[in-house]
């Protein structure tokens, strides 16, 4: 006998399908694609202290993905999940540009160094974008929601 209805894993697989798709999801992935391909340039690195960042970075950035993937933001009300997010990505990216500038000029004779300072500049132009879209968001959502309905004007 058959069963008809679809196991846990595979609802889990499809909402992973529909939200990498997404906007937001496409760019979550990256973020943590990138940040992953930037801890194993520092490893490499003679100095592998850099690598701390881009390891906490996935790990926010994963934590956000699977958030936003299984809707746990609308479950979980007492957290403001788009100001948390602004705030990650914007951190992100400042924190990735400048460790990133400071690898790359700094970086001579670290071919690993300067790679993983290239892909971190890339990482935090992402970030950057990610924080401007989240930023676009909160402004359109603030300005329909603050318009008056008041009939005596």
């Amino acid at each position: 006998m058959a069963d008809t209805d679809p196991s846990p894993a595979a609802s889990v697989l499809e909402k992973l399908k529909s939200y990498v798709r997404t906007r937001k999801g496409s760019i979550l992935a990256v973020e943590i694609v990138l940040s992953f391909i930037i801890i194993i340039c520092f490893a490499a690195s003679a100095y592998g202290g850099y690598s701390a960042l881009a390891i906490c970075e996935m790990i926010f950035a994963i934590i956000f993905f699977v958030i936003f993937m299984m809707d746990f933001d609308k479950q979980i009300q007492f957290i403001n999940w788009t100001w948390t997010d602004l705030f990650r990505a914007g951190i992100g990216a400042v924190l990735y540009i400048a460790t990133s500038l400071f690898c790359v000029i700094g970086g001579s004779g670290d071919g690993a160094r300067i790679a993983g300072g290239v892909f971190g500049l890339i990482a935090g132009i992402l970030f950057g974008y990610d924080a401007y879209t989240v930023f676009q968001d909160i402004k359109n959502t603030r300005g329909r929601s603050a318009a008056s309905t008041d009939d005596r004007v």
